[in-house]
């Protein structure tokens, strides 16, 4: 909503939307987003990939594949902003070329998740050595997937918000189960974020780039690690599994692929929302839905 053109000496606020302006089709579609974004499906695939509780298959990690992972998780995250950065369309030809590039987005997709299983095979073959070599890659195909669905949801990826934001979905993607649920919900990680977003997009804007080793981009990598680790370390457990091979390798990282896929389409469609209503709008709704959706399970389960 916008005010009156004609008060200009008028201080008064825009009303701020009411959560059922909101559509019933767009209520229906933002309460599948939240279906996705509120509760992790990796550990429940994987799992049924493997034929053994994930839980059990991380038990049996070797002894310093915490260090490996960790390592592997900084290098991914490095690369991964950097390519968020480096590629970004600055004119408008090139944004145009990028919209052409991503005008078969079903097509694209099925691409980044063939090449995704092509680098799991390699991590199912060789295990546990071969993740700081395989994640980078990995990571990247999931940063271009991501960028194609933001891109479909009318984001303009020239903005380097946008490219903020794609990196975000590594935090939202990375939820535990037994996280504290407060502190783990999907407004809560973005605004967890989101002093860094803000402090990262302002450098940007003022000198054209964000340096890789620059404090800012530390500080971004660091805390998108603390979650993203947590899907990492379930693929790297089942991948680590002896039976699974170079075969089930490639179908672990197709299943990591699709994850962030999920993530990243619910995550982009709320921000559209948002665009259209108010953000206010649009958390309350989604709150609401929320609210229902942890009753009814408490309800499910006493």
């Amino acid at each position: 909503m916008t005010r009156d053109n004609d008060s200009s000496g008028d201080t008064e606020l825009a009303p701020v939307p009411d959560a059922r302006a909101i559509s019933l089709p767009d209520n229906a579609a933002l309460r599948k987003a939240v279906l996705t974004l509120e509760h992790p499906s990796l550990a429940a695939r994987l799992s049924s990939l493997a034929g053994i509780p994930l839980n059990v298959l991380t038990q049996a990690l070797p002894a310093g594949a915490t260090s490996v992972i960790s390592k592997a998780i900084t290098v991914a995250l490095k690369a991964a902003i950097r390519v968020a950065f480096a590629t970004l369309p600055h004119e408008n030809g090139d944004s145009a070329a990028a919209r052409i590039r991503g005008s078969n987005s079903s097509r694209s997709g099925a691409i980044h998740k063939g090449l995704a299983a092509l680098s799991g095979a390699l991590g199912g073959t060789f295990g546990l050595a071969s993740l700081p070599v395989e994640l980078p890659i990995s990571t990247t195909l999931i940063l271009r997937a991501v960028a194609d669905i933001a891109r479909n949801e009318g984001e303009n990826l020239s903005n380097p918000e946008t490219a903020l934001a794609c990196l975000e979905v590594f935090a939202l993607g990375g939820r535990a189960e037994t996280d504290d649920f407060s502190d783990s919900t999907y407004f809560a990680v973005r605004g967890a974020l989101a002093k860094t977003v803000t402090e990262a997009t302002r450098y940007i804007a003022e000198r054209g780039l964000l340096e890789e080793g620059g404090p800012i981009a530390v500080r971004l990598a660091a805390q998108i690690a603390s979650r993203f680790g947590v899907v990492v370390s379930q693929k790297a457990a089942a991948q680590a599994v002896p039976i699974i091979g170079a075969l089930g390798g490639a179908v672990v990282n197709t299943a990591f692929m699709a994850h962030f896929q999920s993530i990243a389409r619910a995550h982009f469609y709320v921000r559209r929302l948002e665009r259209q209503y108010g953000k206010t709008a649009v958390q309350s709704a989604y709150e609401q839905i929320r609210t229902k959706l942890s009753n009814s399970k408490k309800s499910d389960v006493a």
